[in-house]
């Protein structure tokens, strides 16, 4: 039966989950940083925005493109584990709203990269400083939802 494939699993998924995530994360936190020194430091003339462009496509098609299918994937097998969610809770609730949330940011990332190789990026280096905090504040929600489980 697959719940207790999902059971005899579950330490392998969960660390596979967590090495996603943090391969996510990563690339959540660094990709608005490169937006930020692309718009303020390059010009489109310039052979450096080529270069940005270069780094930001891999790292969103490489890394974190990858990073987010496997985050799901794993995630959804661990909720799918008998035992380890109750959804009576309110914690499987709010991680799943957060991970939606993040989702939708990794999402509008991949939009301003496409707005920067059409070269009508209209967002500021403040724009992009404020947008970075937006991973952060989803990732306290999770991290605090599954360790208190509130």
């Amino acid at each position: 039966m697959m719940s207790d494939v999902l059971a005899e699993i579950y330490p392998w998924v969960k660390s596979l989950h967590i090495v996603s995530v943090i391969s996510w994360m990563a690339g959540l936190f660094y990709l608005p940083r490169l937006f930020v020194y692309h718009v303020e430091s390059v010009t489109p003339e310039s052979e450096t925005y080529a270069l940005f462009l270069k780094m930001e496509h891999k790292l969103l098609k490489v890394i974190m493109t990858p990073a987010m299918i496997a985050s799901w994937v794993f995630g959804l097998m661990l909720v799918a584990t008998p035992g380890i969610v109750d959804w009576s809770q309110l914690w499987p609730w709010i991680k799943g709203a957060s991970v939606i949330g993040m989702t939708a940011f990794h999402f509008w990332l991949s939009r301003r990269h496409r707005d920067f190789r059409a070269r009508r990026n209209d967002l500021s280096g403040r724009g992009y400083r404020i947008m970075n905090e937006v991973p952060t504040i989803l990732m306290l929600l999770i991290v605090f939802s599954v360790i208190l489980k509130f």
